[in-house]
């Protein structure tokens, strides 16, 4: 997811991006940097511990050594077949390195339908999306809020869905009931700007890219979603750009 989704387009990675990409984060770039070569000489030394693997694992997606982040999870899931955070995590990696089949395949292995995993289901619909499954990737979501109602994540990757599936007013009113859980996450906000720009209501649209940021990144927001807005003349068909996704 966050994975980058593609279509009209945004969370990171299954966390999916035309969505806007300055938002506050509890880790920056330096601190991801900074986690490779920490938890890299710890896996080095132990390869088969779980809990450091699936760091190191995350450290490498979020700075985007996607491949190596797949290879690292392969290696660990081999000798925890059954563990579950192990088989997310797998099937999250495999979907930012493109591998959406494969991605799907592991992802079902994640939960269980006498247990499942609203995350998982989510991260499901997540991959769905970006294959271009977008009913299949809705019924997805709409399982997870039966058993997280009102969940913001979900009902946020549900709104990219609809927008994705060209159904701009349904994604607004969807990223809407979204913006207002509380703590709200920025990232919500930001895909909601870009769904009521791209129905080319910019003043509102440049209003709630300016919401919970700082002057400085407001600024870049404002500006990556005027940037993004010149490319969707015929919102008819938006395809060059991409909504961020949470996984």
């Amino acid at each position: 997811m966050a994975a980058a989704t593609a279509g009209c387009q945004t969370t990171q990675s299954t966390e999916t991006t035309g969505s806007l990409p300055i938002v506050p984060a509890e880790h920056s770039d330096a601190d991801w940097r900074h986690d490779v070569e920490v938890y890299g000489q710890k896996y080095n030394a132990n390869p088969s511990n779980v809990e450091v693997a699936l760091h190191y694992a995350k450290a490498l997606r979020m700075t985007g050594q996607r491949a190596q982040a797949v290879a690292v999870l392969e290696r660990i899931s081999i000798g925890n077949p059954h563990d579950k955070e192990v088989l997310g995590a797998y099937g999250r990696a495999l979907a930012d390195a493109g591998d959406y089949n494969q991605a799907l395949e592991v992802l079902e292995r994640a939960h269980t339908p006498d247990q499942p995993d609203w995350h998982i289901l989510s991260a499901q619909g997540a991959v769905l999306d970006q294959m271009g499954r977008h009913l299949d990737a809705q019924h997805y979501y709409e399982t997870a809020l039966k058993i997280v109602p009102n969940e913001p994540t979900v009902l946020s990757n549900l709104g990219l869905s609809y927008a994705l599936a060209k159904d701009l007013r349904r994604a607004e009113a969807t990223l809407r009931k979204a913006a207002s859980r509380t703590p709200v996450d920025a990232r919500v906000r930001q895909n909601l700007a870009l769904v009521v720009g791209l129905q080319g209501r910019f003043a509102e649209a440049e209003a709630i890219a300016r919401a919970d940021l700082p002057p400085n990144e407001a600024a870049a927001n404002v500006a990556y979603l005027k940037e993004m807005l010149a490319h969707h003349k015929d919102i008819r068909d938006p395809k060059t750009s991409s909504i961020a996704s949470h996984n």
